[in-house]
């Protein structure tokens, strides 16, 4: 029996989605820069896929999605193009709960002299809007929050954080729009109906294989009227913002898994909501499992602990996140762990020590997403395996005379 449960790191493309990309490298591979026919087709492709991802973020101008090569890419584009509209290096602002795809560009700017206000999380990972609004200096350029966590799954309350910012740009003494905010909504969208219309944001960052898409494409939002300094030059494509010829069938496949997940964002969120809390529930009673991450704000198909030995012992072995992703994939059931490992050497994830917990505790994050192919029975198995490999796992460790 093969369970797969880590939807936050990658998505199996939909049926509809592989049809598309395989219709586009068989027929219509051209350049779409080309003034031909093949290119004109190419380039219909892309504008087509745009309008598609536009729509699933209820954007009014499809020429505000500018297409990447990922979510990552669309980070880096929102951090670095705000950065390089500056000649001498001025204040941003990130919370401490960060994707890497935010946290490393900011260090590198730190480096480079810029200062970077990282926002604490409470317990449950969640960013206090009044530590924002004090956090905002007159040399404040940027604001990035993350939306949902990939990690532990917490939700924050982005519309209040971005109106604060928008709210504090407005009494700027020019009167211009100097403080951008941008958000990193990779594990919302296609999870959470998301209204750029509504929601006061100036840049956001999608990814096309977190909604069942494939890998090698992603976009950034960018409110009319905001500039951003390209990356890096080339011919000019995506208006300047992102050069180079646009990956046509992987572009083609994100519009389709866009409109499909917009099609259906409202019954499939309550439907992985309900497994979610069915799956938190069925783990409740394991006295090993310490669930990280807001219950209330969560994102829908988000599961996640820390794995630890409550009566403290010491242990001949260190019961890491990864010994457990590799004991259940053992067992067919594919997960995941916050921890990462560099060099050989195992490091605490940081998002667990930005909310407090200890070393060891960070040590031992595990994260179970679900998906559209999750059901009560893979829920409910998983439950039971994860409870026997803790229960076998844990007699092993070794008391110290108490």
């Amino acid at each position: 029996m093969q369970i797969y449960l880590d939807y936050s790191a990658t998505t199996p493309p939909r049926s509809e989605v592989v049809a598309k990309m395989q219709e586009v490298l068989a027929q219509q591979w051209g350049n779409p820069s080309s003034l031909h026919a093949w290119g004109e087709r190419a380039a219909t492709i892309i504008e087509t896929a745009r309008i598609q991802v536009a729509n699933l973020i209820n954007a009014p101008n499809p020429e505000s999605i500018v297409f990447t090569s990922g979510g990552t890419e669309a980070d880096n584009l929102a951090m670095m193009g705000v950065a390089r509209r500056y000649q001498t290096p001025q204040h941003m602002i990130i919370s401490s709960a960060e994707h890497s795809a935010i946290a490393q560009p900011a260090n590198l700017l730190e480096k480079w002299g810029w200062q970077v206000t990282r926002l604490p999380v409470n317990r449950y990972g969640r960013v206090n809007p009044l530590d924002l609004k004090a956090a905002i200096q007159p040399n404040t350029v940027l604001v990035s929050i993350i939306y949902g966590q990939s990690e532990v799954g917490t939700l924050q309350p982005i519309e209040e954080l971005a109106q604060i910012v928008r709210d504090c740009a407005g009494r700027s003494a020019k009167g211009d729009r100097n403080v951008l905010f941008h958000t990193d909504a990779v594990q919302v969208a296609g999870r959470v109906p998301i209204d750029v219309q509504r929601l006061p944001v100036d840049l956001l960052s999608l990814s096309s294989h977190k909604i069942y898409g494939v890998q090698g494409a992603g976009a950034l939002y960018v409110r009319e009227g905001r500039e951003l300094v390209p990356l890096f030059g080339g011919g000019g494509q995506e208006k300047g913002l992102r050069s180079g010829t646009q990956a046509v069938p992987a572009i083609a496949a994100f519009g389709v898994a866009a409109e499909l997940a917009a099609a259906d964002i409202e019954t499939e969120a309550r439907r992985l909501i309900e497994l979610r809390d069915r799956l938190f529930d069925r783990l409740a009673d394991c006295p090993y499992l310490i669930p990280t991450g807001d219950r209330l704000y969560r994102l829908p198909h988000h599961v996640s602990f820390i794995v630890s030995d409550p009566h403290n012992r010491v242990r001949e072995e260190k019961i890491t996140g990864k010994t457990i992703v590799r004991q259940l994939n053992l067992a067919g059931i594919g997960i995941s762990s916050g921890s990462a490992c560099h060099s050989g050497k195992l490091s605490p994830s940081p998002i667990l020590l930005a909310m407090g917990f200890t070393r060891e505790e960070a040590l031992g994050g595990i994260r179970l997403t679900l998906g559209r192919e999750t059901t009560e029975a893979d829920i409910d198995w998983t439950a039971m395996v994860l409870k026997q490999v803790l229960d076998r796992l844990m007699p092993q460790l070794v008391t110290t005379g108490h």
